[in-house]
């Protein structure tokens, strides 16, 4: 089963008649920007949703993407009437809607492992061009890395910086 997509307006139409907002994001983004009064539950943990008394279920992410992709599943979760929010929580922030932030919280894992590997890789063909050719080997494991990852869903690259000391915070703030 595919849920309709709605948009902002609409959404906060049923959200003020009786519907729940959730938010499917992982924790690290849920930390460090959220829309007030939305239910958090991470996708990645996903079973059921406790509706009690709501009239209708909102699902988001950050663009849409992400739910949309996940609409059977997300279906499955709730027994009642429920909606993809288009745009997500990008979309309810260009509306002018009230959205939390707290940029003390460190920035989403997955961007992390962008900025890290994009360096690497970067670091990789720089020595390997200006010092010895054996540090594109460098960027070779990097990109090895990223494919295993793509392939199987595991990072080992966001496992890692999840322990890292930064990142801690989220956890012991959010649970």
């Amino acid at each position: 089963m595919t849920l309709p997509i709605i948009d902002v307006t609409h959404a906060r139409r049923l959200i003020d008649e009786g519907a729940i907002l959730v938010d499917i994001r992982e924790l690290d983004e849920h930390a460090r920007e959220r829309v007030p009064g939305a239910r958090h539950q991470p996708l990645s943990k996903l079973s059921s949703i406790d509706i009690q008394g709501a009239t209708a279920v909102i699902f988001h992410c950050r663009s849409g993407h992400r739910t949309a992709g996940n609409s059977q599943r997300l279906a499955a979760s709730v027994n009642c009437d429920a909606y993809i929010l288009e745009g997500g929580i990008d979309a309810w922030k260009k509306a002018g809607l009230t959205v939390m932030s707290d940029r003390r919280q460190p920035i989403e894992i997955m961007r992390q492992v962008q900025i890290a590997a994009g360096s690497l890789v970067l670091l990789g063909v720089v020595l390997g061009v200006w010092v010895a050719p054996a540090y594109f080997a460098l960027s070779a494991f990097i990109g090895a890395g990223l494919t295993f990852a793509g392939i199987t869903g595991w990072c080992g690259m966001a496992k890692l910086l999840t322990l890292m000391p930064w990142n801690r915070r989220v956890l012991a703030t959010m649970s």
